[in-house]
């Protein structure tokens, strides 16, 4: 499965943890595919993610309980082997992440997009 939004589409590691068990994403790993969902979390659900840890890309405590919270509010927990979610950013938390931004990319599109159709010509013209 590709990653169809436009933040996390392309990203290699965001890609292979999207369809790989191997590939999850986990606390202290370090690089681009840790900001990008440092800003997705931060976007979707206002997480307050440490200063430090977005500077470095790190994925560390903060980064850790933002994507548990994402997974609990959600309740993304895959049932084969769990009971709860945890701080992992794997297949089915890279499906909901890339699912609502690619939604909210799209509906932030729309709006930018949006024409005014009253017929009105000019800035100056009074209805």
């Amino acid at each position: 499965m590709a990653l169809k939004s436009r933040t996390l589409a392309g990203d290699g590691q965001l890609e292979a943890a999207a369809v790989s068990n191997t590939a999850h994403i986990v606390p202290n790993a370090v690089g681009d595919h840790v900001a990008k969902i440092q800003q997705v979390l931060m976007a979707l659900d206002g997480a307050v993610i440490d200063g430090g840890e977005v500077l470095a890309k790190r994925y560390g405590a903060t980064t850790a309980a933002a994507v548990l919270a994402y997974k609990q509010k959600r309740n993304i927990i895959n049932r084969s082997y769990q009971t709860q979610a945890d701080n992992i950013v794997g297949i089915m938390t890279m499906a909901a992440l890339d699912n609502e931004l690619a939604e909210r990319e799209k509906t932030l599109a729309t709006e930018s997009i949006r024409c005014d159709f009253s017929g009105r010509r000019g800035q100056n013209e009074t209805a």
